[in-house]
């Protein structure tokens, strides 16, 4: 789920999602463990096929997924940005 090539740091809570607007909010919970983190909207990924989301190294760990690689999740959507 971590994508070190990207140019945003791995300790702040982001993610990449190719269907919302760069600024949205969003609650992602671990299907695993019940976990969440809310996330800002940063980056167009995931690259690969099958896959919603794309997590910060900080956001894996704030739902306690970082070893995890893949994992389930559910996603909501918290606030969109302003026009």
């Amino acid at each position: 789920m971590v994508r070190p090539a990207l140019p945003w740091p791995p300790d702040r809570e982001r993610r990449g999602l190719p269907t919302l607007p760069f600024g949205a909010r969003v609650r992602v919970t671990s299907l695993r463990n019940g976990r969440s983190v809310e996330v800002r909207i940063n980056d167009r990924g995931p690259a690969v096929r099958g896959r919603v989301i794309d997590l910060s190294y900080a956001a894996a760990r704030a739902i306690d997924s970082v070893g995890a690689g893949v994992f389930p999740v559910r996603l909501r959507v918290v606030a969109l940005p302003e026009p």
